[in-house]
């Protein structure tokens, strides 16, 4: 053999892959990375559930808020959010700082009912007393995945069911 025919065999054994074999691969990928995509999408109800949690979390501050400034704070549900008044005495005045701020309403939430122990009618704010004592009550969210209840048993604690 000549070194001309030896070098064109020595291409021949190369190994690589072929332009096919590597849009097959790319194919393949692209599959896994889009059915990947559609599991990690977030479950409207656990969304709910967490903006109910983190409601609790911020009634019972109030609560504590309003022992410490000895003056009553309120629980405003509005149009697409809520938000946190404190008493003074040229009446209700919504609260500035930073944890107990008006909010926008995350979680799909499209309604609020709160309700007090022992009556049927619904209420239009929740007002957290100077006294570590108060009225059970229930505030339920609903939005278009179901509906999420914050219980409070009158002991400055509440729990979401």
């Amino acid at each position: 053999m000549t070194v001309p025919a030896l070098r064109h065999a020595g291409a021949r054994t190369q190994a690589g892959f072929t332009l096919l074999e590597m849009l097959v691969v790319l194919v393949i990928a692209g599959l896994l990375v889009s059915l990947a995509s559609l599991q990690l999408t977030r479950n409207p109800r656990t969304d709910l559930n967490e903006e109910a949690e983190r409601l609790a979390l911020l009634f019972e501050s109030a609560g504590d808020e309003a022992q410490v400034r000895a003056r009553p704070i309120a629980w405003q549900p509005l149009d697409g959010g809520f938000r946190f008044d404190v008493r003074t005495s040229d009446g209700w005045r919504p609260l500035r700082d930073d944890l107990l701020r008006a909010r926008r309403w995350e979680g799909g939430v499209t309604g609020v009912t709160i309700r007090f122990a022992g009556t049927d009618k619904s209420a239009a704010r929740l007002v957290f007393g100077t006294e570590a004592i108060d009225s059970a009550m229930e505030v339920t969210l609903t939005s278009p995945a179901g509906s999420a209840t914050i219980v409070g048993t009158g002991n400055g604690r509440y729990q979401v069911r």
